[in-house]
């Protein structure tokens, strides 16, 4: 008994850091319409950028209760993002303002 207790244990040591990183890669649907939204803007300005890959583990999503004078904004979005042009990546701080029904106000990345 004792030795399918310790098996079960160890299976459990093993997989669970397995399950930890899948989770991880699942796209929480604000950050996603962030990423989408702040990709089509920066290929207004540069069509060299390919694609923006956002720090998720390094985010910070805070749920709010505030306004921009009568615009309410739910959810603020800050990190590092990181744009893809070409064979390189650059690392630009991202900011994301969200409002009501998960609506994409803002999307802010600095220059360098």
């Amino acid at each position: 008994m004792n030795g399918r207790l310790l098996l079960t244990a160890l299976a459990t040591i093993v997989v669970c850091p397995c399950i930890g990183p899948a989770l991880a890669q699942t796209p929480n649907p604000e950050l996603e319409a962030c990423r989408t939204t702040g990709l089509l803007a920066l290929r207004e300005r540069n069509s060299a950028i390919k694609d923006i890959t956002l720090d998720v583990d390094g985010m910070t999503v805070a749920k709010a209760n505030t306004k921009v004078e009568d615009t309410p904004i739910k959810t603020i979005i800050i990190g590092d993002a990181y744009l893809e042009k070409g064979k390189k990546d650059t690392r630009r701080t991202f900011l994301c303002l969200i409002g009501e029904k998960g609506k994409v106000l803002l999307t802010f990345f600095t220059d360098k």
